[in-house]
């Protein structure tokens, strides 16, 4: 079929999800490589470098943010890995199979393939997919793992998969009108695969081939949420400055616009914007140093196992996220949280430990006797208009106060992504995030010496660029928070 334009409907949008595109490497690779897309994309539009990402930095928490439009204190989706108090167990929507399969794999595939979406997301907020499904209108979803909307879909489990794990050959989910979920759930009849976890459509190439499908066929929706993952495992082991994954994606960019009869022609219909999700920050080559076992820093607290789950006298859950990481008291008369943080604080490799209590956030770091604490709605008023009580050492969150206005250095918007962090979902337990140059441990959980990292909460993992093509129309602020009520305005 013909690719047919339109220039009498409202363009659509089209979000090409790039993993761990950053500012740096990204500038260097335009001034050593050739990398006409982004070139062309840049030439035609807006350049942003430092969008605010959620914290943690982890995928799914910025695709619930990004698609509810509030942080992880409404969409209730805390991390990659988080204790669920009600149920006393761990969640994993998939770190390491390993990690899954201690926990138990039908399990842990259930917690990724149907209950992220359909459970822990919080149904009381409204997705961008459900939203333009009740205005008549429809989206797509072309590979990421948080897809939630109204339209029904069957996931499609692979024999191979079944045959390992006792799990059912068809899951039911809610997601857009037009969705995509590795071969689970496919539009295309085609079948470009290569190696074994490729050959299951997660990868860059799968999500270029399908989102193409869409064009061929003359059937763009009116939003479209495209998912390039592969670049993060380049960064992992390559560190942040990698260029050959921004090559690639540069690759599966032209390809895209290939796709339409000529690239102003793809751009001059369609609103586009080019993000990434996190950042990442470099890991130390030595790895006694640049891995931080938390483990050891809770001696002698006895910490629940993976394999065993919860037991009768665990006293702390550890959810490792990376370079942040939830501990978890199960009872703090037994283990007050007071108690963890001391543990944590005797290493300085600790960029920001932090809890709650009543109304407070309390924070503190490394070999700090001093604290800081905040709460909501006061007379201090930050950088996007959030108002706050603060109370005690502001540094240690590298915050600048001039009168009544908060400004923030190190931590992005780091009043708002820490409360939003403690008040996620229900438990008794700290949040802590390493500096640059280090990572955390855990069972299985890969770690990355001489590569890089995110989930942190310095700003390296925490900002991200934005190329925006078609409209004048910006968001409100540079934060993905306020991303979705601008995407809903540019497709009324």
């Amino acid at each position: 079929m013909v690719y047919v334009s339109s220039t009498t409907s409202p363009k659509s949008v089209i979000i090409i999800m790039l993993d761990t595109l950053m500012d740096k490497p990204l500038q260097r690779a335009l001034k050593e490589e050739r990398i006409p897309a982004f070139t062309y994309f840049l030439e035609q539009g807006k350049y942003f470098s430092n969008v605010v990402a959620p914290f943690p930095t982890m995928s799914v928490n910025v695709e619930s943010t990004l698609l509810t439009g509030h942080y992880s204190d409404q969409h209730g989706v805390p991390s990659l890995v988080w204790y669920n108090n009600e149920e006393n167990r761990i969640i994993n929507y998939g770190t390491h199979i390993m990690d899954m399969m201690k926990l138990g794999l039908s399990k842990s595939m259930y917690d990724a393939l149907y209950r992220l979406n359909n459970e822990h997301l919080n149904t009381k907020v409204k997705t961008i997919h459900e939203e333009l499904h009740e205005q008549g209108k429809q989206s797509a979803s072309i590979n990421p793992l948080v897809h939630r909307g109204k339209t029904p879909h069957y996931l499609k489990i692979p024999r191979f998969i079944r045959y390992f794990v006792p799990i059912d050959k068809q899951i039911e989910t809610f997601t857009s009108a037009k969705f995509v979920y590795g071969r689970l759930s496919k539009l295309s009849s085609l079948k470009k695969y290569s190696r074994l976890w490729n050959k299951y459509g997660f990868n860059n190439n799968f999500s270029v081939q399908e989102f193409t499908q869409l064009v061929h066929n003359n059937e763009i929706p009116d939003f479209s949420l495209v998912y390039l993952p592969d670049h993060d495992k380049n960064v992992h082991k390559n560190g942040p400055m990698d260029v050959k994954g921004i090559k690639d994606m540069d690759q599966n960019l032209q390809t895209i616009l290939d796709s339409f009869p000529t690239w102003e022609e793809a751009l001059k219909n369609h609103i586009w914007i080019l993000i990434g999700d996190n950042g990442q920050s470099h890991v130390n080559k030595d790895r006694r140093q640049a891995i931080v076992d938390v483990r050891k820093l809770l001696l002698p607290l006895k910490i629940t196992k993976l394999r065993k789950g919860v037991q009768k006298d665990d006293q702390v859950v550890l959810a490792n996220n990376l370079r942040s990481c939830l501990i978890y008291s199960l009872n703090t008369n037994d283990v007050p949280l007071n108690t963890i943080v001391e543990k944590l604080k005797e290493d300085d490799r600790l960029e920001i430990i932090a809890w709650k209590m009543n109304d407070w956030i309390y924070v503190t770091s490394a070999n700090n006797k001093g604290s800081f604490q905040f709460k909501e709605n006061g007379e201090m008023k930050d950088e996007y208009n959030q108002t706050w009580v603060l109370d005690g050492d502001p540094s240690i969150l590298d915050l600048r106060i001039q009168e009544d206005h908060i400004y923030f250095g190190e931590f992005p918007d780091a009043l708002k992504r820490l409360h939003s962090t403690l008040h996620s979902h229900q438990g008794d337990f700290v949040v802590t995030s390493v500096k640059p140059g280090y990572e955390f441990s855990g069972e299985v959980t890969p770690s990355h010496p001489g590569g890089a990292s995110h989930g942190g909460f310095h700003k390296n993992d925490s900002l991200i660029p934005m190329v925006v093509t078609g409209t004048e129309s910006m968001p409100d602020s540079l934060r993905i928070v306020d991303f979705k009520n601008w995407i809903l305005n540019l497709i009324k």
